[in-house]
């Protein structure tokens, strides 16, 4: 087998945390998004890793009415944030 044969690595993802990014809030009622609104309003503005804090922070029954905005890092992370992903990136960073 030589070098070129060889298996090649995955890519190890990296998640910079220190990246700026916004909490937002969709408008709601009864805990449903407001279909009508423009969209959500801006909650916080903070590095990705207090923002994922701040949105960790909320009950977990209101989180879906949440997002956060930030500059996209693929594969991992895209230029909005669900509750999935967010829960998925605060038990990556937990682990390192």
């Amino acid at each position: 087998m030589t070098d070129n044969d060889a298996p090649k690595a995955a890519p190890n993802p990296h998640v910079n945390f220190d990246a700026p990014a916004t909490l937002r809030k969709w408008p709601s009622r009864n805990n449903e998004r407001l279909h009508a609104a423009p969209g959500p309003y801006l909650i916080a503005e903070h590095a990705l890793d207090e923002c994922i804090r701040q949105f960790m922070a909320k009950p977990a029954s209101a989180r879906h009415l949440y997002e956060i905005h930030t500059t996209p890092q693929p594969p991992l992370v895209g230029a909005v944030l669900s509750q999935e992903i967010v829960a998925e990136l605060a038990r990556l960073r937990d682990f390192l």
